[in-house]
């Protein structure tokens, strides 16, 4: 029987995992798992990078500069940032350079760039308008030493299975903008958007036969889309550069639920003590990136208790998940 996630009850599973993923974590100091200092005081050594989604705070209408100083402060290992807000930094007179020395002098890999085009659309010359705007924010992103930039399917409102080949073509194009700027464009699943189903994505991404090509998942996303983690390690997780990390309610159900809902992780249903050692297992060893929107904690609470709940939330559930057996 296939157990969908929304009424999947994992706690009592067992999984095999390795000694080294549940005890010692006994990395060398070049992988992911190496231990970054935030204000003299060292973190805890795990072999995934814990992040943040400036989404997350998005409500406090900071400058980037000042988001990128907060999460440094805050102990974070990587960050990514929205492109709307580094072309407003710019704007105003700010340099990438200037972003860059901040993002060193905080230890923060820049995980990924939040940015929006149009390059899946139906229409040619759409198409084209967002291949100009992808090179130009895959140029900025480069500045600033990143390497990814998010590239959700926009442009459509349905996804056409019968055209998985062509929208694999689409995703070719905006690849290839990668041996001009250094800059992997990351397709990503969209819970409640035309491609929401991981196999879909799965398929595009194979079909591009493109060596760089990989996508970004999101734990809500995956859940809210009706997909399924007892496949989840099919996937190379050593191709998934980042993962957008939250946690999703039991009410209401799946099929309603929206951005606004999404919780710190470790206090909704995602079972974590699946979904972590299974991504362990299948590769991954990149960074684990909060993404929330809820309108709730940002009515109750400042940005710095959101960024504190946000790393602890995620170390805990990451280390209680490693240790199940």
């Amino acid at each position: 029987m296939n157990h969908k996630i929304s009424r999947r009850k994992a706690i009592g599973n067992s999984l095999k995992i390795s000694g080294a993923a549940l005890t010692g974590f006994a990395f060398s100091k070049n992988d992911s798992s190496q231990i970054f200092y935030h204000n003299n005081q060292p973190k805890k050594t795990l072999p995934f990078r814990i992040s943040l989604n400036t989404s997350t705070i998005m409500a406090y209408k900071l400058d980037v500069d000042k988001q990128i100083e907060m999460v440094a402060d805050a102990g974070f290992d990587g960050i990514e940032l929205w492109m709307r807000d580094i072309k407003a930094y710019l704007d105003k007179g700010g340099s990438s350079a200037q972003l860059k020395k901040k993002l060193e002098t905080g230890n923060l890999v820049l995980e990924n760039i939040i940015g929006f085009s149009k390059w899946c659309s139906d229409d040619r010359e759409e198409r084209k308008e967002a291949i100009d705007q992808l090179r130009e924010e895959m140029q900025i992103t480069a500045s600033l030493g990143g390497k990814y930039i998010a590239a959700p399917v926009q442009g459509i409102s349905s996804l056409d299975r019968g055209k998985c080949d062509e929208y694999a073509q689409r995703y070719n194009a905006i690849l290839a903008l990668e041996q001009e700027t250094g800059v992997t464009p990351v397709i990503e699943l969209w819970g409640a958007g035309a491609l929401h189903n991981l196999a879909d994505c799965a398929h595009i991404v194979i079909s591009t036969g493109h060596p760089k090509a990989t996508m970004l998942l999101d734990v809500y996303h995956v859940y809210r889309g009706g997909n399924d983690w007892d496949t989840v390690d099919c996937l190379n997780g050593k191709r998934l550069p980042v993962i957008h990390m939250n946690d999703y309610p039991e009410s209401p159900e799946r099929e309603s639920l929206t951005d606004a809902h999404r919780v710190f992780p470790g206090e909704g249903i995602c079972p974590f003590d699946v979904v972590i050692p299974k991504l362990y297992e299948a590769g991954f060893s990149g960074g684990f990136s909060v993404e929330l929107f809820n309108k709730e904690y940002w009515s109750t609470m400042d940005a710095e208790t959101i960024l504190k709940k946000s790393y602890e939330n995620t170390v805990r559930v990451i280390e209680a998940a490693l240790k199940k057996k």
